[in-house]
């Protein structure tokens, strides 16, 4: 899938220029220091990483997981209808069981990273807007492809930018989850879509933790 493209860019690509900070970083600038301080960590825990695989999850609760809406992207995944008629218990399940399948994903990402080259491109929110949009190119190590990948960021009520979406190539991420979660929800409804995304993250999980 093209999202694991996304995970390693966003991650992983090193930078084309230096980040000044203000008191309230910009959506550009949580993109690149985000960046920043995972390739700090792999590099300085290489070792450890190599040997114990599942400490990469440590790593991405840390430092990725907080840059990400996941109650938005949960709500706009499971859209309108579906989110409403949902109990308080569902929404709160449903969305643990995204992160999880979020954060095993990074963390396999992880372990096949290979250097990119990232261009970052003029993105400006619109004024007074708590959306952005951070454009991006992405040229993989060995090729001359080119990849457009752009990052949706909201902001939240104390004005700090997280990621809600991602899209490759003009494919967003949420609106492909949101399409093959409807068609779950459809046949077998919401509990069911719940149960089998923990068994598949349970089994990714256990996969990761004991890679060697």
């Amino acid at each position: 899938m093209k999202f694991r493209v996304v995970i390693i860019t966003l991650l992983l690509a090193p930078f084309l220029l230096s980040v000044s900070y203000a008191v309230t970083p910009s959506a550009e600038d949580v993109i690149r220091s985000t960046s920043d301080k995972v390739i700090e960590r792999l590099l300085a825990e290489q070792e450890d990483l190599k040997l114990h695989p599942g400490h990469l999850f440590d790593l991405i609760q840390e430092l990725i997981v907080p840059h990400f809406d996941f109650p938005v992207m949960a709500r706009y995944i499971l859209g309108k209808s579906s989110w409403s008629s949902a109990t308080d218990g569902q929404r709160m399940a449903f969305t643990n069981q995204f992160k999880t399948l979020m954060v095993s994903t990074y963390a396999k990402a992880l372990l096949e990273y290979s250097e990119n080259k990232i261009v970052y491109l003029s993105s400006e929110p619109a004024p007074n807007s708590r959306l952005a949009v951070v454009k991006t190119e992405l040229t993989a190590k060995g090729s001359a492809e080119i990849t457009p990948i752009h990052y949706r960021l909201r902001a939240d009520s104390s004005g700090e930018w997280k990621i809600i979406d991602i899209a490759v190539d003009g494919v967003s991420l949420v609106g492909t989850y949101r399409g093959s979660f409807a068609s779950e929800i459809r046949k077998n409804g919401l509990d069911k879509l719940i149960m089998k995304l923990a068994k598949r993250n349970e089994k990714r999980v256990s996969s990761l933790s004991q890679a060697q």
